[in-house]
């Protein structure tokens, strides 16, 4: 039940990471979006590739930062978990649970069925989502978390 807990804690902060993204307009989280996408918004005026740039390296921060320092600590520290094959298990179980979440939640409902990620002049270029960087998300989400946890576990290991 505990994991289920932290995994929910994880969905909130990848949601705030989306909220406050595009708090002033989807535009803020072009870097999500395929290229087509990105090069429109830029054509249209709507941003530049630069902050596109610097709006990519502070959103890959914000959502790796958590990955990187929360979810160890909720294995360890709160779980108390001291042997490797636990945390690789506990850390996966968690990661999914938040990339369920994104692939779920955030990409087939809010992108694709709601306007709140709709950016005015690129509607012919919807679904934003689509292709090998959905194939990409989903991949990246079963098969990398898992390899992610197992890094963390390794590194973490040298320190527990």
């Amino acid at each position: 039940m505990i994991l289920v807990i932290e995994g929910i804690v994880m969905c909130f902060v990848l949601l705030i990471v989306c909220v406050i993204g595009i708090a002033n307009g989807p535009v803020g989280l072009v870097v999500f979006y395929e290229q087509e996408v990105k090069n429109r918004v830029v054509e249209l005026g709507l941003t530049t590739h630069q902050r596109i740039k610097r709006n990519k390296i502070i959103t890959f921060i914000a959502l790796f930062v958590p990955m990187f320092i929360l979810v160890p600590y909720m294995v360890y520290g709160i779980n108390g978990v001291t042997d490797f094959k636990s945390a690789v298990f506990q850390m996966t179980v968690i990661l999914w649970i938040s990339g369920l979440f994104d692939r779920i939640f955030i990409d087939w409902y809010w992108v694709s069925k709601t306007k709140a990620w709709v950016i005015e002049g690129t509607e012919d270029l919807m679904p934003y989502i689509y292709g090998k960087t959905l194939v990409g998300k989903w991949v990246s989400t079963v098969i990398g978390f898992p390899i992610l946890a197992v890094i963390i576990a390794f590194i973490m290991s040298r320190f527990v």
